[in-house]
């Protein structure tokens, strides 16, 4: 029986989300594909966080979206699963608004980080 986790995100464009990582000074790999859990198993991933005890945090796309592969008992960062990936999460939707917001000819005004832990961004466009 496989100890992996599966937990499904809103995560779809690597490279918003590799930025969005490094964003966090999230060290993270997309060589070496392969993560460790209970008992020597084994799984694939497209991108890899490194954690110091060797039981890894894997992204792996399942066709839709990319979700994130790990075995909780070995989970070894300084946040609840939940809050990592709310951070996550959060940086990926605020890169993924600006690299929207510049296709279609945006700019940002003022973005501030919020008591509550939310983003405020606004945008202008000039026509």
């Amino acid at each position: 029986m496989s100890h992996f986790t599966k937990i499904k995100t809103k995560i779809y464009d690597l490279e918003i989300f590799k930025k969005s990582l490094s964003d966090l000074n999230l060290e993270f790999t997309t060589e070496n594909l392969e993560i460790n859990g209970y008992n020597n198993q084994k799984t694939s991933a497209d991108l890899i966080i490194r954690q110091k005890n060797n039981y890894d945090i894997g992204f792996k796309w399942n066709g839709t979206e990319y979700q994130m592969v790990t075995d909780l008992m070995f989970w070894s960062q300084d946040y609840s699963v939940d809050k990592f990936l709310n951070q996550i999460n959060q940086r990926y939707a605020y890169n993924a608004i600006l690299n929207l917001s510049g296709k279609e000819n945006f700019q940002i005004k003022r973005s501030e980080n919020l008591e509550n832990g939310s983003v405020r961004v606004l945008l202008e466009r000039f026509n």
